[in-house]
């Protein structure tokens, strides 16, 4: 056999010293079934932190929205709820994201409202004060329209901009470029509109600022996007508005992978199967994207980029570091300069290291190749932990039953499947290189679930269970637990273990 191709996970504590309590994980499995999610959440507030301290760097004010997308959790939410208020908020996405939002302990006033919006959502954003971030002059006039007949207050809006543009050569000439497009904000050709509708409205709108949602890992993109933002706001106040904000969206990122070696080792081999110069080490072939066409590889791989040397809080500095191109300054230093604040919208970057799931092996045998791999059947599906539906690739850890018994074994590569009865329900479909073969009884936890991946797309497709979830916090030599509902940051965990 080939040497093993590990994507081993980076864990960072407390996550590292959960991982390492083996009897703690079985004993919650065994009290609460599996697949089951475990999140910390004092990694949130951690992360929170994290964020406002590159905030102080550049000496930036505004506030980190939560994006609650990431995750259907309560406990992380009443966590957040109870940093400073003027720090941290919750960016909502629909109306029971909302609701839940209010009932975790957010003020309306701590609200963004984002995403496709009917009347319903944008009604109660703005009966309880949030901030709305328009994405039309469509969406504008329902929403005035439901403030004029409910006789609600003023509501703070933001408009969302895209389709920004720039100048590729020397000197402002060039030919003009668009930027990525999203589906979200209207562009920046179209702005006219828009405007003239603020100007209308003023008397129940008030404009707050702008905002723009790019989805890409591109700094430089970003900060074009930046400072195409703060021109905008520049010939907004040359026309009588007073925004005051500058809304970046989220996209900041993660690191799965803790080694670049193992992340360029992997990548590499795919390509050189793809070719067939190497044996499979995928599922039937499959490619992630690439594929064969006459012995030249073909594509590009759809996947995240696993290992990321620069992510979260890191590449939002890098962001407000570089300067943008046409007015040549640091983007923080554009900020200060128009007394604008920042605001972020975090969503996987802010609960990173914050959770884990855990799914019981159920059967291991032999796999229908020959090359000694094993099909590892997990109680588990793909919708419990769907880390792979957003391309990421890293590998699971091993939690032997009896660690004593496990011994050290060998390397040896399986196929993980899960609990429903289809041909494709894979939890990953590479081929993932573990210490040793499981055995029946044992967990297999995934590191590093909880954006996204834990419960973004569970289900109950054939009646199986989906996870239930749990907080947990280290207390001394002591992990205490409570159900994710149960939790509250005012009060001491129950359950203890260990």
């Amino acid at each position: 056999m080939d040497a093993p191709l590990y994507l081993r996970p980076r864990v960072e504590p407390p996550l590292a010293a959960l991982l390492a309590d083996g009897p703690f994980l079985h004993s919650l499995a065994d009290a609460l079934g599996s697949p089951l999610n475990v999140l910390l959440p004092e990694a949130v507030a951690t992360n929170a932190a994290r964020f406002r301290a590159v905030y102080r760097r550049h000496r930036l004010t505004g506030r980190v929205y939560f994006a609650h997308k990431a995750n259907r959790s309560s406990a992380l939410l009443r966590r957040l709820a109870a940093e400073d208020p003027a720090a941290v908020g919750v960016d909502v996405a629909s109306t029971e994201e909302l609701r839940h939002a209010l009932g975790c302990g957010f003020t309306g006033d701590r609200i963004m409202a984002t995403g496709p919006k009917d009347a319903a959502f944008l009604w109660l954003a703005a009966r309880v004060g949030a901030t709305v971030n328009l994405d039309s002059p469509g969406e504008l006039e329902r929403l005035s329209a439901l403030v004029r007949a409910h006789g609600l207050g003023r509501v703070a809006v933001l408009v969302r901009l895209s389709g920004f543009e720039h100048t590729a050569g020397n000197g402002g000439a060039g030919t003009r470029l668009l930027s990525r497009r999203s589906r979200f904000g209207t562009p920046v050709r179209d702005m006219e509109e828009l405007l003239s509708a603020l100007e209308h409205h003023a008397d129940v709108l008030e404009f707050a600022g702008a905002a723009y949602h790019l989805d890409t890992t591109g700094v430089e993109e970003k900060a074009r996007a930046l400072e195409q933002c703060v021109l905008f706001m520049d010939e907004c106040r040359a026309r009588g508005l007073t925004p005051h904000a500058l809304d970046i969206g989220g996209g900041f990122g993660v690191g799965y992978v803790a080694e670049a070696e193992d992340w360029e080792r992997w990548t590499t081999a795919l390509t050189e199967a793809v070719l067939g110069v190497r044996p499979p080490m995928t599922w039937r072939g499959h490619g992630y994207g690439l594929r064969n066409e006459g012995g030249t590889v073909r594509g590009a791989t759809a996947l995240y980029p696993a290992y990321r040397p620069t992510a979260g809080p890191g590449y939002l500095d890098e962001i407000l570091s570089l300067p943008v191109p046409v007015l040549g300054r640091p983007a923080a230093t554009l900020l200060l300069e128009h007394l604008h604040d920042l605001y972020i919208e975090p969503g996987r970057s802010l609960v990173d290291q914050c959770g884990l799931s855990l799914a019981r092996v159920l059967d291991v045998r032999p796999a229908d190749t020959d090359a000694g791999h094993h099909l590892v059947h997990l109680a588990m599906n793909a919708g419990d932990m769907s880390l792979e539906e957003h391309g990421v690739l890293v590998d699971p850890v091993l939690l032997p039953r009896d660690e004593a018994a496990a011994g050290d074994g060998e390397a040896v590569g399986v196929y993980l499947t899960g609990n429903l009865c289809l041909e494709g329900d894979l939890l990953t479909r590479r081929l993932v290189f573990l210490p040793r073969l499981p055995q029946a009884g044992d967990l297999l936890a995934f590191a590093n679930t909880a954006g996204y991946a834990m419960d973004f797309r569970a289900h109950h497709a054939q009646r199986q269970p989906v996870a239930r979830t749990v907080a947990v916090e280290r207390r001394g030599d002591t992990w205490r637990w409570c159900p994710d509902e149960d939790y509250w940051p005012i009060t001491p965990l129950g359950g203890a273990v260990g």
